[in-house]
Formats: structure tokens, C-alpha cells, sequence
């Protein structure tokens, strides 16, 4: 049942009087010159409405032949929409510095003296960087759950999703003994819940069913063992999300070591537009953290394609532990998903996993991410061991070749994890770098003919003074230059979006206003040209934002150019691991989009597919820090 404004209106008893759902009623109202009812369901749903449009995905009914531009710019004002709204609820539920407790700072020196640091003062700007640290933790800790809300996995009713962000906001930390959530206080330090999609769906499949028209098994009777226990009835009668989160966190408990040690198994295939009920039953109750643990979920995501979920052995023989996923996407491979954290594939089962991905057409995408799986977990091992790294091993840890990929949402914690065992990093980049710590220059001052590396803050032509070195970095490993040398021109902007096609690279339609311009252009002739990557922190060595005049100024003081305009899609073409979820402007002159706006072409991946889309980029546009921009490295004559 998608509509449901009757149960926010018993559950929150002044809801339809509050000043939110009357600031959004004026919105409509002066957006579409109607009344919106007094009547308390009417006020909610339009607030619901709002929502949908601030968090919720495009209606999948829609017809994008016959509307692209519209529907694929709305796409691409989604993602500002939902920063804003994580802005207001960064304003009005993150802590503030002035409001972290005394006690907080007191514990800090206590920890410290603990630890063997004597008596610390805390000072001004101590406290400045622990509230930092503070509020990056909850500002994080509340995107996880926005982010996911607004993702196509939760495919759940709007009142659903309010009901469980607004309990979130009220929630605690979480008491492992008493295995109950605290209630939240405007002076916790602690960051937001958890989340953990499968305890989640468990809970919103369990009070979608309770409300919804068909109750095919009866508001308390399904086969489902959620509603099989008279402890849980009593919890869904109480409709108390907290309870009822804590309590399927607790139920999904993840697989013992011991069995994760077994990979002896098999595969099982649930096919496309098959019941969704057998995949979701196998799954409920072993922790694996997928949402295709939930009903309403696996009868999407199987309406879409092809499932297939790996069993090991448990200790009877019997085939029924899941431990890796295979979700398709009609023909092509959409993800790869393992148990372990941020599902990734745990340290046992990537070579299961490797020999099924060779069965599909697309699977040598996934095999660069499970080697670098298996790659990390020898690191590991190799680590615990307490054995001496190479100078290969260094050169994967800090990924100063290529990122290192995982199947999960989220980088792989063990990189950090590991990295923190490293007690001497100058060491390590000594060896890395092949060279000594003095061939190693941290400002203009320290440059001299045996530098070999570079590491701090850029300067004016340092790409003319040291364009010969490989290695330069504003921080390490974090702030290293990406520099690449790719095959720009020598095809027509019709040869282009073949060959992006070809490559299944998605076009938007932004993308395609900009190339069918009368100001962007290609060169009969290709050329072999040098491009820098780099974010706007890395230009001025500061965490402000900054405009887009002021980032081409820097950008060309250093000893960069503007790219051309054919460079957008030959870039794109060049750039295939692109890690998921990052977002890359191509540094250009800009060009009249769409929407008349001055426009550049942008690079992303999201769900593991690339993209090439145009993005508004007027002079006095500012841009955080961590925007990552593609210059051209000037010509320098020799």
C-alpha cells in the first residue's frame, strides 16, 4: 500500500499541524496555484509528495523516448535536491561544536593519560578538531541512512521511509547487553544508528504486510517466520521502530567463522519474473546484510533479471549459508555482492566467485575487482604474520598504481585498517619511490635535480618543473596527482557516441546537448595528450570552496589548460575503472547546456555503470573542497 498519510497521522498526533508540513503546503500551493485541503490526510500526503521528490527515484513507468530531456534532467537535479536536504538535516539534528559536553573533552584526557600521553591541556583548536571528527561522524552516520532511503534498494512506501528516518533522528547508541537503542540526546557525541539493510527490510517488510490491502495471509498469519513469534506480534502491535530494529538486529545473526572457513557449495539460480518468496526465505536469518533479504525488494530485483546466491555447507552438508550474490540486470552482470563487510566477498569465497563470473559475457569486468580482493586478503594474512612487506606489496597498499576495487558499497575497511599498521611512512614511500628520504621534496625550496618524488603543497609551474616526475602528491598516499597520457581526436562526435555505445557507456541527455552544440568541435587528427586529475583541496592546499573562475585560474597558474571540448567523451572513453560513486568534472570552457546554464561535461559511476552526462558550471559557482576536476598538463618546449 504506497499510500498511507493515516498512519502518520495516528502515529505523530500534531503531524498535520506542523510547521514543516505547512511550509511544504505553501510550497505547492505557490508552485501550482491550488489549494492544498485542510484535511490532516490531505496535508500529509502532500508532505509524503515532497519527500518522494526529495529522496525517492524516478517513476520507472514513465516514457523516456518520448520525454528524454525532461525526465534526465530531472536525474540530474536529483543529486542537489538530496544534498540539500541532507544540509537541513545536518542544521538541524548533527551536533553543534558548542553544544559537545564538557565530559566529552574530560574523557579524551583521561584516554590519553591511559595511553601514556601524561596530562593534556585541551586547547582551543584541540577542541576545534575533535568536535570535527565529532560531527564528520554523525554528518556520515545520517547520510548512510539518506543515502540508502534515496537509492533503487529501498524499494519501500514514502510513509514507510519517514516513519523510519524520523525514528532514526531519536535514536541513540545501541546497548549490546540490554539489546535496546538509547534514546538520542541534543548533546550525544555518538554518530546516528547503523544501518543494517537486511534487519531494516525485515522490519518495513513486516509493517508493510500489517497495512496492506491484501493481507494475503492475514494482518498476524504468513508463512513468514518474522510473525511466527509472539514476541514479534507483540512488537509489531507496539509499532515502536527502535524495538522492532533492535530485535531484527539481533535475529539476523552472520555466519560463524568456522563456516565461512567452508566453501564447498553450490550455486543456485532464482530465475527472472520467478516467485521471489524461495530467494528471500534463504536468505532471512543469516546476517548477509542484502536487502534482497526483504520481499518487496527481491520481487523487484527479480522482476529485473537473473539472481544467483552461492550456499556453503553448514554443519549437516546441506547447502545453506548464502555467502556471494549474482544480481542481473536483464542480460548484463548489475553487481557482485559478498557478506563481509560493506558486502564484499569474504576472504574464502573469491575464487568460487571468479570461476562463476567467467559463465557471463561481461564477467572480465568483475575479475580486476576479485584479484584485488584476493591481492588484499594475502596482504593480510602477510600483515598478521608480521612478515616484510616488498616493495610491490607497499605500491598495492597505498594504491599508488590504481585504486584497489571490492564488490562493496563502500571502499574495502581493511585498506585503512592495514595501511594503520605501517609505524614509519616516510619509510615506506623511501621504498616505494626507490629512493632516498632527501630525494624526497615537500616545497618548491626543496627541489633540486635528484628529486625523485614529490609530497606537499603545489606551487606556481610545478607542472613545468617537475612534469618529468611521475609522483607528485599534496598528501600521501591520499593527494596523489592522477596523471595519464590518452589517444584525444581523430574521430567525429558521431564516431564517438558509437564507440561509447559499443562500450555501453550511458549518454545523457546533457552529455548530448553539449556535443551536438555548434561550439564544441574535434580534430581530424588524433594526438597523444597529457591530463591531470586532481581535486580542488589539491589546487589550493585548503578545505574551502571556491568558485569555478577561481579553480581555472589556479588550475592554469600551476601549469595546467583548459581541456578541449572534444576531450569529455575521449576521456570517458579512456577512464574505465572509475571507482563507483565518483562524480569528475572535465575542467573546459564552458559550453550553453540545456538549460542555457554555462555547462561542462561530467564523468561518474554509479552502480558500477560509467556515464557521461553535462553539469552547470557558471563562473561564480563554488565547489567543495574533495570536487575532483581534469585539466590538460601544458606543452612545455624542451
Amino acid at each position: 500500500m504506497e499510500r498511507n498519510p493515516s498512519f502518520l497521522k495516528s502515529k505523530y498526533a500534531d503531524f498535520h499541524t506542523s510547521p514543516e508540513i505547512a511550509t511544504v503546503a505553501s510550497r505547492t500551493e505557490a508552485k501550482t496555484g491550488k489549494k492544498v485541503s485542510e484535511k490532516p490526510e490531505a496535508r500529509i500526503q502532500n508532505y509524503l509528495d515532497y519527500l518522494k521528490d526529495s529522496l525517492g527515484l524516478p517513476d520507472e513507468s514513465r516514457d523516456t523516448e518520448q520525454q528524454p530531456h525532461r525526465f534526465e534532467a530531472d536525474d540530474r537535479t536529483r543529486t542537489e535536491k538530496l544534498t540539500r536536504f541532507k544540509s537541513v538535516l545536518h542544521d538541524k539534528y548533527v551536533i553543534k561544536p558548542e553544544q559537545i559536553p564538557d565530559a566529552y573533552f574530560a574523557l579524551q584526557q583521561r584516554i590519553a593519560r591511559e595511553q601514556g600521553h601524561g596530562d593534556i591541556e585541551i586547547t582551543p583548536d584541540m577542541r576545534a578538531q575533535h568536535a570535527e571528527v565529532v560531527i564528520a561522524d554523525q554528518s556520515g552516520s545520517l547520510d548512510n541512512w539518506t543515502d540508502y532511503l534515496a537509492s533503487p534498494d529501498a524499494i519501500y512506501p514514502d510513509w514507510l521511509k519517514y516513519w523510519a528516518m524520523r525514528s532514526i533522528l531519536g535514536m541513540g547508541a545501541y546497548d549490546k547487553e540490554k539489546k535496546v537503542f538509547e534514546k538520542r540526546s541534543k548533546d550525544t557525541v555518538k554518530p546516528f544508528p547503523d544501518i543494517d539493510r537486511e534487519a531494516l527490510a525485515y522490519v518495513l517488510d513486516a509493517m508493510e504486510k500489517k497495512y496492506s490491502d491484501s493481507r494475503e495471509h492475514g494482518p498476524y498469519q504468513t508463512e513468514d517466520e518474522y510473525t511466527q513469534q509472539e514476541q514479534w506480534r507483540e512488537l509489531l502491535k507496539g509499532e515502536n521502530f527502535a524495538k522492532l530494529y533492535a530485535y531484527a538486529i539481533e535475529k539476523v545473526t552472520p555466519a560463524s567463522k568456522d563456516q565461512l572457513s567452508t566453501t564447498a557449495g553450490e550455486w543456485i539460480k532464482y530465475p527472472k519474473g520467478s516467485d521471489h518468496m524461495p530467494l528471500v526465505q534463504s536468505l532471512q536469518g543469516h546476517g548477509t546484510g542484502w536487502c534482497t533479504a526483504g520481499e518487496s525488494t527481491a520481487k523487484t530485483q527479480l522482476q529485473n533479471g537473473d539472481f544467483y546466491v552461492y550456499y556453503s555447507m553448514n554443519q549437516k552438508g546441506q547447502a545453506v549459508i548464502p555467502r556471494a550474490a549474482i544480481r542481473m540486470q536483464e542480460n548484463s552482470i548489475a553487481e557482485v555482492r559478498g557478506i563481509a563487510a560493506e558486502q564484499n566477498l569474504d576472504s574464502h569465497i573469491g575464487g568460487v566467485v571468479q570461476q562463476k563470473l567467467t559463465e557471463f559475457p561481461d564477467g572480465k569486468v568483475y575479475e580486476q575487482k576479485n584479484q584485488d580482493m584476493k591481492d588484499l586478503t594475502a596482504l593480510e594474512s602477510k600483515i598478521k604474520a608480521e612478515k616484510q612487506l616488498t616493495r610491490e606489496d607497499l605500491i598495492f597498499l597505498y594504491e599508488i598504481d590504481k585504486p584497489i576495487q571490492g564488490f562493496g558499497y563502500q571502499k574495502d575497511p581493511r585498506i585503512e585498517e592495514l595501511r594503520k599498521t605501517r609505524k614509519d611512512v616516510n619509510f615506506d614511500a623511501c621504498l616505494i619511490f626507490n629512493c632516498l628520504p632527501e630525494q624526497i621534496a615537500h616545497n618548491e625550496q626543496e627541489v633540486n635535480e635528484k628529486t625523485k618524488a614529490y609530497i606537499g603543497p603545489l606551487f606556481t609551474n610545478i607542472f613545468k618543473k617537475l612534469g618529468h616526475l611521475e609522483n607528485i602528491f599534496t598528501t600521501f598516499p591520499e593527494g596523489k596527482i592522477k596523471k595519464e597520457t590518452i589517444t584525444t581526436g581523430g574521430k567525429t562526435k558521431e564516431q564517438l557516441k558509437e564507440e561509447m555505445q559499443k562500450q555501453k557507456i550511458q549518454v545523457y541527455s546533457g552529455a548530448e546537448f553539449l556535443m551536438d552544440s555548434k561550439d564544441f568541435s574535434t580534430t581530424a587528427e588524433s594526438e597523444q595528450a597529457d591530463f591531470a586529475r586532481l581535486t580542488v583541496k589539491d589546487l589550493f592546499n585548503d578545505s574551502n570552496t571556491h568558485t569555478t573562475d577561481e579553480i581555472y585560474a589556479k588550475a592554469q597558474q600551476l601549469g595546467l589548460e583548459l581541456c578541449q571540448s572534444q576531450d569529455g567523451p575521449n576521456y570517458r572513453l579512456h577512464y574505465k575503472d572509475q571507482p563507483n560513486g565518483e562524480w569528475t568534472l572535465m575542467g573546459m570552457k564552458q559550453i550553453s547546456g540545456a538549460g542555457r546554464d554555462p555547462d561542462v561535461f561530467v564523468l561518474d559511476r554509479v552502480g558500477g555503470g560509467l556515464r557521461l552526462d553535462g553539469y552547470w558550471a557558471s563562473p561564480g559557482d563554488e565547489w567543495d573542497s574533495d570536487r575532483q576536476f581534469v585539466f590538460r598538463l601544458s606543452k612545455y618546449e624542451s
